[in-house]
């Protein structure tokens, strides 16, 4: 759920009017921008679909689909890092080149099958990334080793040619005729060929297109160890040793064997990761591949291509489950440095709730014995009654502060109740107040519906918010403006934060352990907590359920 924006009005800081259109739409327009990347995009992959095309011609036959296929690569890059949703773009693209070379024809009664042959390998690309994703985006996905980063990329590489594949059956038994295939025994011959070559293209092609990409994008990098020169030399060593064991059994008349190879990459790949592993493979495949280029027969050219898609499959496999490991380890231990912050920030509550019972007692009879000051004082002179108005001020302030503190360190808000969120507002921004305050920013408030009313823990949720507010205050620093607003829905409630910074680059900031901790709470609750970055801005989006529906 998105806010609706509103004209705003100051609560408790400062005034400051937020245009109505300012809200999540508004930020997705302007990431998405115009049409014009994306056609230029498109131009690219047309470029390279044409060039790649006729580059696999080297490793086609008659009536067979081409055994090293780097279109496949190509496409699925493009898919995995635009998003399914370009499935029908680059389906378009690829069918209107094939027209114009003339690998389909224009009419007749079969230009109907041949323009769904064309564009079925696409529809099937963007089926297995959807698939994939919707996997991995599943609650818990994160912890399984098998869906963590970057093994959904790897999965994505050998199911898409597979279910490519496997859509290629119906057309292929009803009308071979037209990719030249008579018997079941070339049916069968076709769709292998079509599966190996499609493997080879994706875990080849793929890889180094998407670094590419991410590094024009401005991913930043994970954070994983590089081989350092003893790793580089092991590799080269066990390289080497598969390569002489493979030409060993050549020798010995057994052929051609893959096993070697096989395993020397998947040892490079469970020892180092993907990058060395997709290194090993593209030099056993500079090896291979020209070999079985040209007049090479299709029945050997095929099995020889087995043993490569099943060495290519095997470290790409092995380098990504590497890969996920590390990152699962560095996620565990940031997980234990959280740990034990929250054994230390434990221990400190109970410190601090035994200290500030000791004293608040002696500061509500403090208090009290203000107020009757401040009363008996009200004739007495101008001096005096205003010495007594702000010993009273200020020690009601402090009790005030002294019981809010003495609620959020107590045991009694630990269980969820009602929790209206115009009550967390008001104690979030009095927590929050001094920061701001002391970071020269300014906080608004939009007004408040008194209706709006969420199942939550208070000081877990005051913690999310509070959080937020402080790395919004880091991030703009002096002369930013932070614009919290609240939009209660029939099922939902939604709290929107944005900070308004004066200088361009300081969004990226001050977004670390806080929001984490945040969306944990948010989740914990049943809500969610996105974040939507703009050239000056970012808009945090807290959506809880609201109180009557299911969590």
């Amino acid at each position: 759920m998105v806010c609706a924006g509103a004209t705003r009005t100051s609560v408790g800081v400062t005034t400051v009017a937020v245009p109505a259109h300012a809200n999540g739409r508004a930020f997705a327009n302007v990431r998405s921008g115009s049409i014009a990347p994306a056609a230029a995009l498109l131009a690219l992959y047309a470029l390279g679909f044409t060039l790649l095309h006729e580059l696999a011609r080297a490793w086609g036959g008659a009536g067979f689909y081409s055994l090293w296929f780097p279109v496949a690569g190509w496409r699925l890059a493009l898919l995995w890092h635009q998003g399914p949703r370009w499935t029908l773009p680059i389906a378009l693209v690829e069918l209107a080149i094939d027209l114009i070379l003339g690998a389909i024809p224009l009419g007749g009664p079969d230009a109907p099958i041949a323009w769904i042959g064309a564009v079925r390998p696409v529809l099937a690309y963007g089926l297995a990334v959807w698939g994939v994703r919707r996997l991995v985006s599943r609650p818990g996905a994160a912890g399984v080793t098998l869906l963590a980063p970057p093994m959904p990329l790897a999965l994505v590489s050998i199911a898409a040619p597979v279910l490519a594949a496997l859509l290629t059956l119906p057309q292929a038994l009803w009308r071979g005729d037209l990719t030249g295939v008579e018997t079941a025994r070339d049916v069968a011959l076709s769709i292998a060929a079509f599966t190996v070559g499609d493997l080879l293209g994706t875990l080849l092609i793929a890889p180094p297109m998407l670094w590419v990409a991410d590094r024009l994008s401005g991913v930043p990098r994970t954070g994983l160890p590089r081989p350092g020169s003893m790793a580089i030399v092991e590799g080269a060593l066990v390289l080497g040793l598969a390569a002489l064991t493979g030409e060993m059994l050549r020798w010995l008349g057994l052929g051609s064997q893959s096993a070697p190879a096989l395993i020397g990459v998947a040892w490079i790949g469970l020892r180092f990761g993907r990058v060395p592993a997709w290194c090993a493979l593209v030099i056993v495949c500079a090896i291979t591949l020209p070999r079985t280029a040209g007049a090479v027969n299709t029945i050997e050219r095929l099995q020889f291509h087995l043993g490569l898609a099943s060495v290519v499959m095997a470290g790409y496999l092995a380098g990504s489950f590497h890969d996920a490991q590390a990152r699962a380890r560095a996620e565990v231990e940031r997980r234990d440095r959280l740990l034990f912050q929250a054994e230390r920030l434990k221990t400190l509550r109970a410190m601090s709730v035994a200290v500030i019972h000791e004293i608040s007692q002696p500061l509500s009879t403090l208090a009290i014995e203000a107020r009757h000051l401040h009363e008996l004082t009200v004739d007495a002179s101008n001096e005096v009654a205003t010495t007594a108005a702000l010993i009273d001020r200020k020690a009601a302030h402090l009790s005030g502060l002294v019981r809010r503190l003495r609620r959020y360190g107590g045991r009694a808000v630990d269980e969820p109740s009602p929790l209206p969120i115009a009550t967390l507002i008001e104690s979030v921004v009095a927590l929050a107040k001094p920061e701001v305050q002391a970071a020269d920013v300014t906080l608004t408030i939009a007004p408040l519906a008194p209706s709006a009313t969420v199942m939550a823990q208070e000081i877990e949720l005051s913690q999310a918010l509070v959080n937020l507010i402080r790395n919004a205050a880091q991030a703009c620093g002096k002369g930013g403006e932070i614009l919290l607003t609240v939009d209660a829905q029939e099922e939902a409630v939604c709290i929107a934060m944005s900070n308004k910074c004066a200088r361009t680059a300081a969004p990226s900031a001050g977004m670390g352990v806080g929001v984490l901790v945040a969306r944990a709470i948010v989740e914990a609750h049943g809500g969610t907590l996105s974040l939507l970055r703009a050239e000056d801005m970012v808009r945090a989006v807290i959506s809880l359920p609201a109180i009557g529906t299911a969590a």
